[in-house]
């Protein structure tokens, strides 16, 4: 019997929903394609050492614990000191987290693609777009917050999709708990359930936000994240100053506001994320077997703008990619494309963007061999002579005689430097690193009665701004590695005879 007789109610098709059963768990495809995911990620994990950013983290988690960081909060610091813990001095151990959360994230795509009506070719083309994705893919090489929190949007999408399906609360409850884990690693996700919002009030279902379980959620999370918001509050909101930086980067370094839309598509995947990422938008906002879900094309539309208009990174709107591929896979499923892009999604090509990925986003070429591609380059530049920077290091501090080395600090120029001397220096005799750089300025400052500083890279004429002496004491050299590594030849200064009190000159040196 039909429930709005028994009710005197009309029921919205969305409830009524519930009763359609799903299409099985493409479980044999998805799998196999997560599986070798998870192979391949690990087999490359160990490539070129760790990434500037991974340094950064564990020598926070490890040296300088706090509940907050200029540039994110406490979880990724502290889960780069817990794996290291479990694995010392592992790069593959501290990369099987993100490894881990590539193989789930592969199988959400696939079971949001489930949740939007697809069957075995929908969840299946979904999955595969998840790992053709060079900004996906990277992201499961690397633990960094581009790693964990699209994965956090990822599960978010689907525990809301699901909710719209089948109105069990406590999904609400669980997107709650996924967002309070999400906003310990990067504050992002804040936009997208702003984007929800937007487009449950234009398209429904408004009864989300009255249901009591979401709410509580939503308390959990600022529950959890006040000690963070306490330690921002203590010293002064870097994390607005961080966001300045950002925006400062991008519109100076990377095109500006109107390149991140088409990095965002590059990083989707060429050709079929890009492709995909389109049509999966506007299916969202205009096919109506996608009708229950329009609010998912709404906060595509809303998280775009919002980081196009504050000048934010191409890759923060990258925990969308995967509901826009399960939207494109399953209307793709139920109709084939116009003539003139029905070749993209057919598997030759999906291999080829699967071949693109790889060369982007893993470390599979030697470790030699620059291709002078900046996007592709990125990784081995950034991953290639921590140690020997340390080593250099080290080796500078030490002729150095006793009686100098009670007075003299040491200070990494970049934020990366300052960690790598941390983590690697420690070991070799060096003294904690300082860094005037990002986070690493508001670890500390130097005592006060400190009269020299071993600074690692730089240049002459900036350093010379903050010290009457400077002269260098060594250089970085790496063996079989091209002049193009940013670690290579790096110089290592002695300075002396600090042009004003370290409380002055510390704030004088801080570069956001």
């Amino acid at each position: 019997m039909d429930v709005s007789v028994l009710s005197g109610q009309p029921v919205p098709a969305v409830v009524q929903s519930e009763q359609v059963r799903l299409a099985p768990f493409a479980r044999l495809p998805v799998l196999a394609i997560a599986g070798a995911t998870g192979v391949l990620l690990l087999a490359v994990g160990g490539r070129f050492g760790y990434f500037g950013d991974e340094l950064y983290f564990l020598a926070s988690g490890k040296y300088h614990p706090a509940w907050g960081y200029a540039d994110n909060p406490w979880l990724l610091p502290q889960l780069a000191r817990l794996l290291d813990l479990l694995t010392p001095g592992s790069v593959v151990g501290l990369r099987l987290l993100p490894m881990v959360l590539a193989v789930a994230g592969t199988v959400l795509t696939a079971l949001i693609a489930r949740e939007f009506g697809g069957r075995a070719r929908a969840q299946t083309m979904a999955a595969a777009a998840y790992v053709a994705s060079p900004q996906l893919l990277g992201a499961g090489h690397l633990l960094m917050t581009c790693t964990v929190d699209p994965f956090c949007w990822v599960l978010v999408s689907w525990l809301v999709a699901r909710w719209v399906r089948i109105r069990d609360d406590r999904l609400l409850l669980y997107a709650g708990l996924a967002t309070a884990v999400a906003m310990q690693a990067k504050f992002l996700i804040v936009v997208f359930w702003l984007g929800l919002a937007v487009g449950t009030f234009v398209s429904g279902p408004r009864e989300l936000w009255r249901r009591p379980m979401l709410w509580l959620g939503g308390a959990i999370t600022v529950l959890v994240t006040v000690p963070t918001l306490v330690w921002e509050a203590d010293n002064g909101w870097p994390y607005l100053l961080m966001g300045k930086a950002v925006a400062d980067q991008v519109n100076q370094a990377w095109g500006g506001r109107l390149a991140i839309v088409p990095l965002a598509l590059l990083t989707a995947g060429l050709f079929v994320g890009a492709a995909l990422v389109i049509h999966g938008c506007y299916c969202l906002l205009r096919a109506a077997e996608l009708r229950a879900y329009r609010l998912f094309g709404w906060a595509c539309v809303v998280v775009t703008v919002v980081f196009v208009v504050s000048a934010g990174r191409y890759y923060y709107v990258a925990g969308l990619y995967p509901v826009l591929f399960a939207a494109s896979a399953t209307r793709i499923e139920r109709q084939s494309p116009a003539r003139w892009w029905r070749w993209i999604p057919t598997w030759p090509v999906y291999a080829l963007s699967a071949l693109l990925a790889l060369y982007l986003a893993l470390p599979l070429r030697p470790g030699d061999g620059f291709s002078g591609f900046a996007l592709a380059d990125f990784l081995p530049n950034s991953s290639i002579g921590w140690p020997e920077l340390a080593d250099a290091a080290a080796a500078a501090y030490r002729t150095l005689p006793p009686d100098q080395r009670t007075h003299t600090v040491v200070i990494g120029d970049t934020y990366w430097q300052a960690s790598a001397l941390d983590v690697f220096g420690r070991t070799d005799g060096l003294p904690g690193a300082y860094g005037p750089e990002r986070g690493y300025w508001y670890m500390g400052r130097p005592p006060a009665d400190t009269s020299q500083v071993l600074y690692v890279g730089g240049t002459q004429a900036g350093i010379g701004e903050f010290f009457g002496s400077v002269r260098q004491v060594g250089a970085v050299q790496l063996a079989d590695v091209g002049a193009e590594a940013p670690n290579q030849g790096v110089p290592i200064w002695l300075c002396a005879d600090p042009r004003a009190p370290w409380a002055q000159l510390w704030d004088r040196m801080h570069r956001p």
